[in-house]
């Protein structure tokens, strides 16, 4: 165990990727401790990839890319604007409730903060936001984008713990809420403290009325996805598929600029994205396969049952691993390790495994906002030519909600179990 995570240390340190880090830990283990062991590698690598759940994955990624090549980003913020754009700070609530609304589409929060962040951002500076503060609350809000279904590390989780992914994508629906809804309430007060700008202009029920029924195949796409796998209509997989189709539905005959140049650009981008994960998956497999010959799983959960801990301060302990841990191990991989070292334990003491990969997306998406790895920042600093210091220093206020959501869901986990158990028992 010393060995492979200090050789796994040693490696993310000296800028080898993740997914070869995982690879050269597990051999060095296998030259040193058991070189015999070394013919089980190319089965487990090509096994871990193995899995007709995962076909999921890259499908809704295509599904993200899909919709933001045809553009709906900015058909998502003029609709939010009827609602909350008189109010101070207006285009800060926009901001909030687009990455809701998108990241209810796109499952990404990268995606999300690239999307949203290219217009709105340019858009509240030049209102007179401060850079930093509209940057910073792009990269906050698009947490939401893995926490809202249909969720992409929520897919990566069910797979690795053989769990259901309508049961996780149900789980995940009032935590996001809950940290929209923080977030607004965080942005309406810095607004009224510094007097943000308020957006002109009256809005009429007519107007909304007219901008829902012409929006409303777009904000139909989330509960077509998710409900389909919730209601056992298709699984994971088939929906995702469906999910493609319906994008480029939407895309090609009712939006009308999803091109074939721009379906191209998404396809190639959802292959290297896919590619990326799943070199991530199979090595990390490999890792993970050490854990267990080794029993580092059981013996942990020994350990931790000796502290004597009861669930509430089992799950806290795990958020401060977790959000620690974030800071330097991207989403994807950080779930691959996460999962099989720690359930075993969760499950022993009774903790639903749902509200435990709730909880590790929730604490790995601050992560994503956090430097020096968080990947939503620092696509937001290539968008805004600003630091990632600079960019994080504005998203802090925004992601203290992400913290309150995770304590409160560790002090009344009903929230997030209550609608699974309600709908798919």
């Amino acid at each position: 165990m010393t060995l492979l995570v200090l050789s796994l240390l040693v490696f993310l340190t000296i800028g080898v990727p993740i997914a070869y880090s995982l690879g050269l830990s597990t051999i060095l283990y296998f030259l040193i401790f058991n070189i015999d062991l070394l013919q089980v590698v190319p089965q487990i690598l090509f096994a871990g990839m193995d899995s007709y759940t995962l076909i999921a994955l890259p499908l809704f990624i295509l599904m993200g890319q899909l919709m933001n090549e045809s553009k709906i980003t900015a058909r998502l913020i003029d609709y939010c604007l009827i609602f909350v754009g008189k109010i101070r700070g207006g285009l800060g609530l926009v901001n909030v409730i687009s990455s809701m609304l998108f990241g209810g589409i796109s499952g990404s929060s990268v995606s999300d903060t690239a999307s949203i962040g290219s217009i709105l951002i340019p858009e509240m500076k030049k209102r007179g936001y401060p850079e930093n503060y509209a940057a910073g609350l792009t990269v906050a809000s698009s947490t939401m984008g893995m926490v809202i279904p249909p969720s992409i590390p929520m897919v990566l989780y069910a797979v690795t713990a053989q769990e259901s992914v309508g049961r996780l994508f149900l789980g995940g629906v009032f935590p996001g809420i809950i940290v929209g809804l923080l977030q607004l309430c965080i942005t309406i007060w810095i607004s009224s403290k510094n007097s943000y700008p308020r957006e002109e202009g009256s809005v009429s029920i007519k107007t909304i009325l007219a901008m829902t029924a012409k929006n409303s195949y777009i904000l139909f796409m989330p509960f077509f996805v998710v409900g389909s796998v919730i209601l056992g209509v298709a699984t994971a997989t088939e929906s995702a598929a469906l999910g493609v189709f319906y994008a480029l539905i939407i895309g090609v005959f009712f939006i009308k600029s999803l091109k074939l140049e721009r379906i191209y650009r998404a396809l190639k981008s959802s292959v290297l994205t896919s590619a990326k994960i799943m070199i991530i998956i199979a090595f990390s497999k490999i890792f993970i396969w050490v854990l267990a010959y080794e029993r580092i799983p059981d013996q942990l959960s020994e350990s931790i049952s000796t502290l004597g801990l009861n669930p509430t301060s089992m799950l806290l302990l795990f958020v401060v691993i977790i959000l620690i841990s974030g800071t330097f191990i991207d989403v994807s991989p950080a779930i691959l390790l996460f999962t099989p070292v720690f359930l075993p334990s969760v499950i022993e003491m009774g903790i639903s495994p749902i509200l435990f990969g709730v909880i590790l997306v929730v604490g790995l998406a601050v992560g994503a906002c956090t430097p020096p790895v968080g990947n939503c920042l620092n696509v937001c600093a290539i968008i805004t030519g600003l630091s990632i210091g600079k960019i994080f220093k504005g998203a802090i206020p925004f992601l203290i909600a992400n913290i309150i959501t995770l304590i409160v869901i560790i002090i009344f986990p009903d929230i997030v179990t209550w609608l699974p158990n309600v709908i798919m028992d």
